[in-house]
């Protein structure tokens, strides 16, 4: 994907890093990667990087000592272990390790991506690649250090199902002629907390998805996956959003963030795009974006039946038969996902093997972006512009002491 169409981030300084692919030299051996993070979705990332794409984990590094010990004993208990706030900068320094996957709370990624970039390494981040304004431009710099000598990856993995991708590519021949408007949703069930009697700092760590700061809300940690492929439909950005979000259905202990939202956002051209998220109670998981043309509709649903209905109408093979979809909380799916994990790590540590690099910081910025768009609108109660969103220089401070912390 070439993120420098419509030049997406021109306004307030914002310079834009190409992602195109770099030719280097052949790698003889097998990838090691250090997983930063040790949590569920770190340990489904780095796993399935050593099932589909021969890496070998060699490293691990987390705050708390049970995460390592799980981890550990998952990847047989690697000779390289970083404990406490400092294992970000001690893994990146070491010289045992050539790609990091950063699966950390989203808080601190533009802080550890610069500091793997800077050591040297290939880096693969969980997205959002950061929780504010500030964040993505730190990103956009540690995207313009690595250009051309590293691979810099983003977990937005649906971009690598085949399924997605061939209806994508489908949309962008015309089988919808011109595109009029969309819907997407996100509908999940509440995660409940763990460790209740942790100390307040440490509670927030270890549940950073209900801390509004360490994780940027819903919108921006969870409903990024959706607006992601909205984005890759439309291929731009929108330029303007109005929404409404509360509170409603969520413990008032120990959690500030949304329990709902409903935002609509204005894609160049005038389409607009409904989206609407719950993160509450119990019942059914289910996601999927649409999008309505002249000559035809399309859905992508997680499960279920995925295609376009029209003057071109197709069906992915099988996905009729699919049933709804259960929640993961390690974003391990199956039916229209199944083989996304799969495809997109096999591609970033080929990418590494091969020395054809790739470069997702402007990519995960657009898609962290285009979030926060809509959550600033939902928080500020009126329509809020691109321009004015990037402009912003609110940065977000969590207020721990991490040293004490752990």
């Amino acid at each position: 994907m070439d993120s420098t169409r419509r030049g997406f981030i021109g306004a307030a300084g914002f310079t834009v890093v190409a992602s195109r692919l770099v030719r280097g030299t052949e790698a003889n051996s097998a990838i090691r990667v250090g997983l930063l993070g040790c949590g569920g979705r770190g340990t489904t990332v780095a796993d399935s990087m050593v099932k589909n794409a021969g890496a070998r984990v060699v490293a691990l590094g987390d705050l708390f000592q049970d995460q390592l010990d799980r981890a550990g004993q998952h990847f047989g208990n690697p000779a390289l272990v970083f404990r406490g706030p400092h294992a970000f900068e001690e893994m990146s320094a070491s010289s045992g390790i050539d790609a990091i996957v950063i699966a950390t709370p989203p808080y601190f990624h533009p802080q550890h991506l610069r500091a793997v970039v800077e050591a040297g390494k290939h880096v693969y981040c969980e997205k959002p690649v950061a929780v504010d304004v500030p964040g993505t431009r730190h990103v956009l710099e540690s995207g313009q250090r690595a250009e051309g000598r590293l691979s810099l990856e983003v977990g937005f993995q649906i971009r690598s199902a085949p399924p997605f991708a061939e209806l994508v590519r489908r949309i962008h021949a015309g089988a919808l002629g011109e595109i009029g408007c969309g819907e997407a949703h996100y509908y999940c069930p509440y995660m409940d907390a763990s460790h209740p009697d942790a100390p307040p700092a440490q509670m927030r760590l270890r549940n950073w998805l209900h801390d509004r700061v360490l994780s940027g809300d819903i919108i921006v940690e969870q409903n990024i996956h959706a607006l992601d492929v909205c984005n890759w439909a439309l291929q731009g950005h929108p330029v303007k959003a109005i929404g409404a979000g509360g509170r409603k259905g969520r413990p008032a202990a120990n959690d500030d963030c949304l329990g709902h939202c409903s935002v609509c956002f204005w894609y160049p051209d005038d389409v607009q795009v409904s989206f609407s998220s719950k993160q509450i109670g119990k019942g059914p998981f289910d996601v999927c974006e649409q999008f309505f043309g002249t000559r035809g509709s399309a859905q992508a649903p997680y499960s279920g039946a995925l295609g376009v209905a029209g003057d071109e109408s197709w069906i992915w093979p099988g996905s009729e038969k699919k049933t709804a979809a259960e929640f993961s909380m390690t974003g391990s799916f199956f039916d229209n996902l199944a083989d996304a994990d799969a495809e997109k790590h096999k591609s970033f540590i080929e990418s590494i093997k091969s020395g054809r690099f790739h470069n997702q910081a402007a990519l995960g910025v657009e898609s962290s972006l285009t979030a926060m768009l809509g959550r600033a609108a939902i928080y500020a109660g009126r329509e809020v512009t691109w321009d004015e969103l990037v402009r912003s220089d609110e940065t977000w401070d969590a207020g721990i002491d991490l040293d004490r912390a752990s």
